[in-house]
């Protein structure tokens, strides 16, 4: 009997390059490329040097440490604050859990590049003008999720169906922030009046992505059906909608609406806009959907059936979770785009982030401090689309989307 002696594979050699030779071949590899690149460094060093000597020595900062709190939730009772504080806690723990649970199978949550997004929030959190007591918070929100991240990944190890009830706590701690945003039941009634700045526009941007997901997927269904009357409804709806600006939608849910119904009923301003939004939206995000659905091989379909699967099983377990999973780039930038929007609603008279910023304009004392206060928003924008990006290619990597 023959033995066959085992063969060891040759891998391929992996070639690793210095910093020199990477700078040689990519940045240095001709004289006009190396021309072009000391010309773009040279500009853009002297662009960096600008806005730092700017913001330094010329930006007039005091516009926003005095008005910091407008910035962050409007003219919400300054009484109540510990009400917001808390509602801070809230979403950073879950957030953490959520974090925790989702990398529990990675060998450690706190990679580098994790650890460089965490260091600029903290130096954010310090930077930003304001009291001591303030920057201390928002160093102990970030501690929450950093601690609460490491709790849900030990947790996530031991108990694999906590991802469910994250979810559910999720639906529970959204009561529970309405109810301390509102007040009622014990502690004092706050107007959505009140409501403001930055608070606003994620509350609005939240509420209406929650709610747009759910229909912009029953419209992708829908336009996808056989019945005539769903598919029909769900087209029409789509393009109407696709069709109208988002401006357009929303004056007429601020003030056409109210002409519509009895005398004396008048919805709450911050529904008719969550409503527009979501209208808006879902059109769009139906689109993105379809676009996932038209993914998914039909053999498939064909085979699940004929395994004896009705059409919501199979919808449920072999269509969406593929389809979703290849539309995860397209919904999540429909997300981001439609927190953007939310800047829209100063021009119907909400005073979200973008309508505060006018508001603290106009004050005397700080008249013509446009750089100072659109930088701030700007880069409170971009902090919260960047997290959504982030987290979307995290779940991308989690689905294994690429596979």
């Amino acid at each position: 009997m023959k033995t066959l002696e085992n063969q060891q594979l040759s891998q391929p050699k992996i070639t690793r390059i210095t910093p020199k030779e990477w700078l040689q071949q990519n940045l240095f590899s001709t004289w006009y490329n190396s021309l072009l690149t000391i010309v773009l460094l040279a500009g853009i060093s002297w662009g960096i040097y600008g806005f730092f000597k700017w913001a330094i020595a010329v930006a007039e900062w005091e516009v926003i440490k005095v008005n910091l709190p407008l910035f962050m939730v409007g003219r919400y009772p300054k009484d109540q604050y510990w009400r917001i504080w808390l509602i801070v806690g809230i979403i950073s723990s879950f957030a953490g859990l959520s974090w925790g649970v989702i990398g529990r199978k990675a060998a450690t949550l706190f990679t580098i590049p994790v650890l460089i997004v965490l260091g600029i929030i903290s130096a954010i959190s310090l930077l930003i003008p304001g009291a001591v007591p303030f920057k201390l918070l928002l160093i102990l929100m970030v501690g929450l999720v950093v601690g609460n991240g490491w709790i849900g990944k030990q947790l996530g190890n031991k108990i694999t169906t906590l991802g469910r009830w994250l979810s559910f706590g999720w639906f529970i701690a959204f009561l529970l922030i309405l109810w301390l945003m509102l007040g009622g039941l014990g502690i004092k009634s706050v107007s959505t009046n009140d409501w403001g700045g930055l608070m606003l526009t994620i509350f609005m941007a939240v509420v209406s992505i929650f709610l747009s997901f759910p229909l912009g997927v029953l419209l992708a269904l829908g336009r996808q059906s056989t019945l005539p009357v769903i598919k029909i409804f769900s087209i029409a709806y789509i393009e109407i909608f696709r069709g109208l600006p988002l401006i357009s939608i929303l004056f007429m849910g601020q003030i056409m609406i109210p002409l519509f119904l009895p005398e004396g009923m008048r919805p709450d301003r911050v529904l008719r806009a969550i409503l527009g939004l979501t209208l808006f939206s879902s059109a769009y995000l139906a689109e993105n959907v379809r676009g996932g659905l038209q993914s998914v091989p039909r053999g498939q379909i064909e085979a699940a059936k004929a395994l004896g699967l009705n059409t919501p099983l199979v919808l449920a377990l072999i269509v969406l979770p593929q389809a979703l999973k290849v539309a995860i780039p397209s919904i999540v930038g429909q997300f981001i785009s439609l927190f953007q929007d939310t800047t829209l609603l100063a021009i119907v008279g909400l005073v979200e982030l973008l309508g505060m910023s006018r508001s603290i304009l106009a004050q005397p004392q700080f008249l013509g401090d446009y750089a100072e206060v659109y930088l701030f928003n700007g880069i409170l924008f971009w902090i919260i689309c960047y997290a959504m990006s982030l987290g979307s290619r995290q779940l991308e990597k989690k689905l294994n989307t690429g596979h």
